[in-house]
Parts: structure tokens; C-alpha cells; sequence
């Protein structure tokens, strides 16, 4: 996220790199500062603080009327240049997709429909997405929308979307007969789509001719699909369902062959999942927990070796997700507090990781003190690592905000 300029009084405070488009609400942000907010006090959306636990810098991408949210943790939001993300917002009219300049913070709506699987092929400039089975591509700048081509009604039932790494390819998944559960109580359904064993499905759809095929098929609920961001043709998925009862995660090539899983179960209740590429597309990570709920990593796997790097960390340094950096020198996370498995005690955080000498040196960022983690805040670094996205109710209704990495007040 680019900032270029100061404003008044904050010049000494927050040094150079405050956006233009913040100097509107200084005012604000005087008040914040005086009552000592943590922008948790208020009933509305706050534009900007300063959270007063960490002295970070902390504003709301959002800036309209709505609720308002960012992409899943593995879905790309962002251009490739870094100047622009996607969100998801409320209308009138229903749920449209809008883009967030990041230099400018000014907001323009990209779609005059609603539309699911959303995900930005960062080169091309583009949002994917799918309604009532037509793929759709829209460009962030033109706004210019594209049909790319239909899929079989039954192929809705799932989710994606993911791009692969030269951005020619979609890559889909689906279950079939899986609405239904859908009806019923979380606690019921995720169990009961487990235990159902209903035919699943992973496809890939051609961005230039639409040519829709299905190249892998299981009896078992799929998910998290994730192209590699090196080798257009390798691709991630997960089992899904209670992770101490499956094995989690796994590879194939987009013509069906080279499965294989990333891990092996050590111990009874060992789980896994939550997982992510590495920048390079060397090495998977994921959320370890030896057995569950007890001891805690950031794991990596080696997708060639298998060798791990396993960062401990503690009960209540644990997040829901976890993401790393475009030139992977960091990780975030969303922390979990009492929603999570971990049953932390002071957990309600968006943190930092920096490994160092075999651990993370860890940083809390912004509090999430009042947000309710039903949820989920789902982090994203901005391509150039600057800033922690996130989305959060910690002001009543889903907002997208923004944590700086740097630390403005000491």
C-alpha cells in the first residue's frame, strides 16, 4: 500500500507515508489519540487509529455505507502491481464486488450483479467469478465484463476459485448433492457432509476458450482448492471435514496424477489444515497442532522432500489463519481467543511472525478485543508487505481494515 504525505500536526508522530485521502479524517483521529481508543469504543465504523496496545497504525478500507468484506485468507484480492484489492460489499440492490485504490483509498463498485468464487488474477487485472454457472471475468480498470463460459449446474455446489501461476487456467471444486445440508445448524452439517461421502469433483475451466473438464473425482468432501504460484499445473486441495478424523492435505497435477499427501498423522488426535503456499511454491504451510489443542506450530513442508520447519507457538499466539509475505521474510495471523480449539486466554489479535534463528519473534498489531470471532478476520499482507487486510465486526457491522507492519508510535 503506497502512503505519500503528511498531514498537520501528525508530521512528527506518524513521520512521513500518511495517504493523502487520511488527512480528511485527522480530526477524528485527534480524538481517538486523546481518549486513548483502541477503535473499539464506538458503535459505528471508525476510519483510523492508533491502537493504543501496540502503537500501530490502524484504517478502515471499507469506507462505505454496507457491510463490507475481504476475499478468504487464500484468495488473492490484489493486482499484481499492489494498487488496487477487491472487496465484497452490501448493496440496495444485493452483494456487489467493489476495488479499493490503495493509494487514493477511493472506492468504485466492478460488478452490477452478485457473484461467488471470487478471486483476482493479479497479472491480467481481472476478478473470476461465478453466477447461476457462467464464468464471468471482470476488469478492474475497464470494468469491461466477459463471459469466459457455463459450467454444469451441479458444478455450483462447491467453490474456487484459484489461478494458476501463468493465468490461463481456473481451477474449481464441487460436491454433489451438497446443498441440502446446508439447511441444517454448522454443528449438524459439517459432520453430516463428512459422514455423507457424496461425490466430489475437481475442475479446471480455460480462461481463453471456457473449455470446462473434470480431472479429479473422490468420495469425499473436497476443498481449499490453490493453484501453485510457480507451476501452472500443480495444485493443492484438502479433505475436508472434523480434521482429527481425515488426512488433510494434498497434491495432484491438473491432469489427475501425482497425488499425494503433505503429512502424516503422528499421534491420536494430530491435526492439520488451514493451509497455504509458500511464495516460491517449494513449501506448503499449514496450522499443527501435536495432538489438538495442546501443542501448537506453524508448519512447512517441503513439497519435494517432505522435510518441515516446525515454529512453535503458544496457546494464545495460535490464529484461526495464518499467511505469509510476497518475499516470505513474514507471517500473520488473525489469533483465535475463546472461539478457537486452543481455548486461549489472551488470543484476540491480528499478530506478526518474524522467523528468527529457528523461531517466530512474534508482534501483536491491533487488538481484537471486540470482535466476535464467528467471523473470521482471514489476514492478507499487501504485495509490498506493509500492511496486515483484514475484516472484522469489532465496530458492529463486517468491515475491511488495514494494519501497518511498521510501527508509527512507540
Amino acid at each position: 500500500m503506497s502512503v505519500s504525505r503528511r498531514t498537520g500536526r501528525f508530521a512528527g508522530m506518524l513521520q512521513r507515508g500518511v495517504p493523502a485521502s487520511l488527512s480528511r479524517m485527522v480530526s477524528g483521529m485527534v480524538v481517538a489519540l486523546a481518549a486513548g481508543a483502541d477503535g473499539a469504543r464506538s458503535a459505528a465504523p471508525v476510519d483510523e487509529w492508533i491502537d493504543k496496545n501496540t502503537g500501530h497504525r490502524v484504517i478502515r478500507l471499507s469506507r462505505r455505507e454496507g457491510s463490507n468484506s475481504s476475499f478468504y485468507f487464500h484468495q488473492n484480492p490484489f493486482t499484481a502491481k499492489g494498487d488496487k484489492m477487491v472487496f465484497m460489499g452490501t448493496t440496495q440492490q444485493g452483494r456487489r464486488a467493489f476495488a479499493v485504490d490503495l493509494e487514493t483509498l477511493e472506492i468504485e463498485r466492478v460488478t452490477d450483479e452478485d457473484c461467488g468464487h471470487q478471486v483476482v488474477a493479479p497479472k491480467r487485472r481481472e476478478l473470476f467469478c461465478q453466477k447461476s454457472g457462467g464464468v464471468y471475468a471482470v476488469h478492474l480498470d475497464t470494468h469491461r465484463k466477459r463471459k469466459i463460459g457455463q459450467i454444469p449446474a451441479e458444478w455450483t455446489q462447491g467453490g474456487g476459485f484459484s489461478v494458476n501461476a501463468d493465468e490461463t487456467r481456473l481451477l474449481g471444486y464441487f460436491a454433489k448433492g451438497i446443498a441440502p445440508f446446508y439447511t441444517k445448524p454448522r454443528s449438524r452439517w459439517f459432520t453430516e457432509i463428512y459422514e455423507a461421502k457424496l461425490p466430489n469433483a475437481l475442475y479446471t475451466i480455460e480462461i481463453e476458450t471456457g473449455e470446462a473438464r473434470v480431472f479429479y473425482r473422490e468420495n469425499t468432501w473436497l476443498g481449499h482448492v490453490q493453484f501453485s504460484p510457480t507451476d501452472p499445473t500443480l495444485l493443492m486441495f484438502c479433505h475436508e471435514g472434523p480434521w482429527h478424523r481425515l488426512d488433510r492435505i494434498w497434491l495432484v497435477r491438473t491432469d489427475g496424477g501425482g497425488l499425494r499427501k503433505i503429512h502424516e498423522r503422528t499421534v491420536k488426535d494430530e491435526i492439520w489444515g488451514h493451509e497455504f503456499w509458500d511464495p516460491s511454491g517449494k513449501r506448503v504451510w499449514f496450522d499443527l497442532q501435536i495432538p489438538r489443542g495442546k501443542t501448537f506450530y506453524l508448519a512447512g513442508a517441503d513439497i519435494t522432500t517432505g522435510d518441515q520447519i516446525r515454529y512453535p507457538l503458544t496457546r494464545d499466539q495460535w490464529c484461526v489463519h495464518y499467511n505469509i509475505s510476497a518475499d516470505g521474510s513474514m507471517f500473520c495471523g488473525d489469533g483465535g481467543g475463546a472461539r478457537s480449539v486452543a481455548r486461549a486466554k489472551d488470543g484476540k489479535w491480528i499478530y506478526l511472525f518474524r522467523p528468527t534463528g529457528g523461531r517466530l519473534k512474534v508482534e501483536r498489531l491491533c487488538s481484537l478485543a471486540r470482535h466476535d470471532y464467528r467471523l473470521e478476520p482471514n489476514v492478507h499482507f499487501t504485495p509490498d508487505g506493509k500492511w496486515v487486510v483484514f475484516r472484522s465486526n469489532m465496530h458492529g457491522s463486517s468491515q475491511v481494515y488495514a494494519v501497518e507492519v511498521e510501527r508509527r508510535i512507540k
